[in-house]
């Protein structure tokens, strides 16, 4: 089916965590669909200029409660620091409260995910199929608030749809462009986890920002799971090195980090401390499908690599 073009509406939505990538990204979209877009965290920014902000701390009940209220759609775009103690302390209490002040509220929910909780055995091609059997203590996290939304869309409680990404790119502190662009940028080489010989599939961010405000914007996409659009060329760890090497003219010099020693850089660099669990995403192919969403919108063509690699390169 074509995309639809529409009067916007003045309908207000919400973006819970407005101001990380894919915040930014979907307020960007949302003036095509509605007048009224509210942007919500500690300090919020304005990306449009009509955009309210709300301030808010997003670990209270009360201020979820606040933000949500009066919105038609609300959008969960959070990002907690990337820390399985954190993880653990936040998300379950925070996607409590969220789904009981869109139920409370009559809100329709639009949670932004990623394939954390999906079964390391199943991740080439990953689908909305896939089968969720996490291994990690983040992605047991992530199942566990997909499954209380699920649990309250089968209940007929809850209007909810999960957009899900793979990796990003186009994220400042995406794992690609933090080990390969940022270490080129620098004279460094890059760095890759575990293996470079092993098939990976990166979603750009405008692209997931944009798809998120057309399936939250399409009465028939809720109460399902969708992929969001991402390029199915399939590109090595090498060859996505060697790509931003072309653009950026530079030699294709790298150096992989295997398991053992990002134990050991776990002491100093606690991000790698925190990478170690999913370090299984790079030992294997991981390649993500997101056919249902093209079928669904054949009108919206994800990004090709080499496009997000230069608009990555070009700075966006």
């Amino acid at each position: 089916m074509p995309l639809e073009v529409k009067t916007p509406t003045n309908d207000l939505q919400t973006i819970l965590g407005a101001g990380g990538s894919i915040g930014v990204e979907l307020a960007k979209a949302l003036p095509d669909y509605t007048t009224r877009i509210r942007l919500v965290s500690r300090t919020p920014k304005k990306v449009n200029e009509s955009d309210e902000l709300m301030a808010a701390d997003l670990s209270k009940a009360e201020d979820i409660d606040r933000a949500v209220a009066g919105s038609v759609i609300v959008y969960v775009t959070i990002g907690f620091p990337y820390s399985v103690k954190v993880w653990q302390e936040k998300w379950p209490s925070f996607m409590r409260n969220v789904v009981a002040s869109c139920k409370k509220h009559g809100a329709r929910l639009v949670f932004f995910d990623n394939v954390y909780m999906y079964d390391p055995d199943h991740l080439n091609p990953m689908t909305e199929e896939t089968p969720m059997r996490p291994t990690s203590k983040k992605g047991a996290i992530r199942k566990q608030v997909v499954d209380m939304i699920l649990d309250e869309v089968e209940k007929g409680q809850l209007t909810a749809l999960i957009a899900r990404a793979a990796d990003f790119i186009g994220s400042p502190n995406g794992v690609i462009d933090e080990m390969v662009y940022k270490n080129f940028k620098k004279g460094k080489k890059a760095n890759w986890l575990v293996s470079v010989d092993k098939l990976h599939n990166f979603t750009f961010i405008p692209d997931a920002g944009k798809a998120t405000a057309l399936l939250g914007n399409t009465p028939d996409a809720y109460n399902q799971t969708w992929h969001l659009p991402t390029d199915r060329s399939k590109l090595t760890g090498k060859q996505w090195i060697e790509l931003f090497a072309r653009q950026m003219n530079v030699e294709p010099k790298y150096q992989t980090v295997p398991i053992w020693l990002m134990s050991l850089l776990g002491i100093f660099v606690p991000i790698m401390k925190e990478l170690k669990e999913m370090a299984y995403q790079y030992d294997r192919d991981y390649v993500f499908d997101s056919s249902k969403f093209e079928r669904r919108f054949p009108d919206f063509k994800p990004s090709s690599s080499i496009r997000a690699v230069r608009a990555v390169v070009g700075g966006l």
